[in-house]
């Protein structure tokens, strides 16, 4: 699908919303169902700014719900080939999918002892990180509570969803 203008996003058709933007809040198609009914949109920032808004509205179990919803890092469904399209893609521009065998050790014990103490996968907007920022923020965020853990992956949800909101809206 070639970029649609912000004229183009506030006269599409109800399902053709949902189905445009219904990823762009990873397996949330709800956000694209909520959103909708804020058309008209002036611009693109008040495009993202509604799904961001979306997110912070949610209650701590919907923040859950959507931070759980987010595949790991580098984990089994990338091997089965099993992410989203947008997954895979992000994962791949991070080079999740060339790591060597020791940083797939890493990735993989760390993203098990996060999810356990958590109870959601590490969060990180992939565009922005390559692997050993992403090891670094694995280790480091470990430490952090569960309260700023689930403010900052809501956060990291955010950049991921403006960066797929930018692929499929021009400017």
């Amino acid at each position: 699908m070639s970029a649609v203008t912000i004229s183009g996003v506030n006269s599409m058709a109800d399902d053709q919303f949902e189905w445009v933007f219904g990823n762009v809040i990873e397996l949330c198609a709800d956000a694209a169902v909520q959103v909708k009914k804020k058309r008209p949109f002036n611009n693109l920032a008040d495009l993202c700014a509604a799904f961001h808004k979306y997110l912070d509205n949610l209650s701590v179990e919907g923040k859950l719900e959507i931070l759980q919803s987010h595949p790991d890092l580098a984990g089994r469904l990338a091997a089965q080939g099993a992410l989203t399209k947008e997954s895979t893609e992000e994962q791949r521009s991070a080079g999740l999918q060339d790591v060597t065998s020791e940083q797939k050790s890493t990735i993989d014990s760390c993203n098990k002892r996060y999810k356990e103490k958590f109870g959601f996968p590490f969060i990180i907007c992939a565009r922005e990180n390559k692997v050993l920022s992403i090891i670094e923020g694995l280790q480091k965020r470990y430490h952090n509570t569960r309260e700023q853990e689930i403010e900052t992956g809501i956060d990291e949800v955010k950049k991921i969803c403006k960066l797929r909101i930018l692929d499929i809206v021009k400017n």
